[in-house]
């Protein structure tokens, strides 16, 4: 009894300093978000909305399926990882794209992806402690992807990223390299032999050197794409580099993803309009407000379209398929 209160009281602290982290960096947000935006005029805003090329919402369109359709690889790849490479990837793709869009969009990410994941996976076998190794291999997918795409354009323009984070240059590339550095350690770590995590049951083979090189190439490209579907919609003038565009719209997706706000609502804004003055704040509300209906609003109605039709079928299916097993030769 004693050891087990020993276990849990220090995990129970972690979890509020987690939460108190979190909520700190949200009310942050909140309140730079009101600062900056109570003299917006919400009038220019409409007309900034109305203003934007249709040309341009179309490239970020595509850029946005091109970002899902990566993610899509996420629980493909996790699948192959775990022994679980034959479920179709039909199946794989609907999962993740599914469980990915409700579970950011709603918060508590892990409990609501988790759900989505084993109500489908289910059905093909997998258990609870599968559908955790899942969680555990796209989440690592997501961070290497992070560490290799921010720490490297930190690390080549430090003085981009001062620009942002107002930081002295060799700190920025201090910790650019630092991130490189340590992906470098992980992948070394993995060089000689299949390494694996955990115990009995819980036991996970992390990905070999090789497969691993892969999973950090499906972060990067999810993150790459995402990130210029927001380039893509920023006012045309002034010129902003790409570089500053993904140092700013990666730290602020992090920022969110940290706070567990929903879609990270909020923070993503806050951070953006703080670290890119050099835009009319109107237009860069639009563009935001178009990003967001875009890349959460729209999936979001996609993914629970998806989910419940799937369900329908289901329930339609199911008085069929309780009737062939009453009678195999009807």
């Amino acid at each position: 009894m004693t050891s087990t209160a020993h276990t849990i009281i220090p995990r129970f602290g972690r979890n509020w300093i987690s939460v108190a982290f979190s909520l700190l960096i949200l009310a942050f947000a909140l309140f730079a978000l009101y600062v900056i935006l109570r003299d917006v005029d919400l009038g220019k805003v409409v007309a900034a909305i109305k203003a934007q090329s249709g040309h341009k919402i179309a490239i970020a369109g595509v850029f946005v399926v091109a970002g899902y359709s990566t993610l899509t690889l996420y629980d493909v790849f996790a699948l192959h990882t775990i022994g679980h490479d034959r479920i179709p990837y039909p199946v794989a793709a609907l999962a993740s794209f599914t469980s990915s869009t409700i579970g950011h969009n709603l918060g508590a990410t892990v409990l609501t992806a988790g759900l989505v994941r084993l109500r489908i996976y289910g059905a093909w076998g997998l258990t609870v402690v599968d559908v955790a190794k899942i969680a555990v291999i796209t989440g690592m997918t997501f961070w290497l992807g992070n560490a290799v795409m921010l720490g490297g354009a930190i690390a080549y323009a430090p003085n981009v990223a001062s620009v942002v984070d107002h930081l002295p240059p060799w700190i920025n590339r201090t910790a650019g390299l630092a991130g490189l550095l340590a992906v470098a350690g992980y992948l070394a770590w993995l060089a000689p032999r299949r390494r694996a995590v955990g115990r009995s049951g819980w036991r996970l083979a992390l990905p070999s050197l090789r497969a691993t090189l892969l999973q950090i190439g499906i972060g990067a490209t999810d993150l790459c794409m995402v990130t210029l579907a927001m380039y893509t919609l920023l006012p045309a003038s002034p010129a902003v580099e790409f570089l500053t565009v993904l140092i700013t719209f990666l730290t602020a997706s992090l920022l969110g993803t940290v706070s567990h706000a929903p879609g990270g609502l909020g923070v993503i804004e806050a951070t953006m309009l703080l670290e890119l003055p050099q835009f009319q704040k109107e237009e860069l509300v639009a563009a935001l407000l178009t990003f967001r209906v875009l890349y959460f609003m729209l999936p979001l109605f996609l993914a629970a379209l998806s989910l419940g039709l799937r369900e329908l079928n289901l329930l339609v299916r199911a008085p069929y398929s309780g009737r062939a097993r009453r009678d195999p030769d009807e």
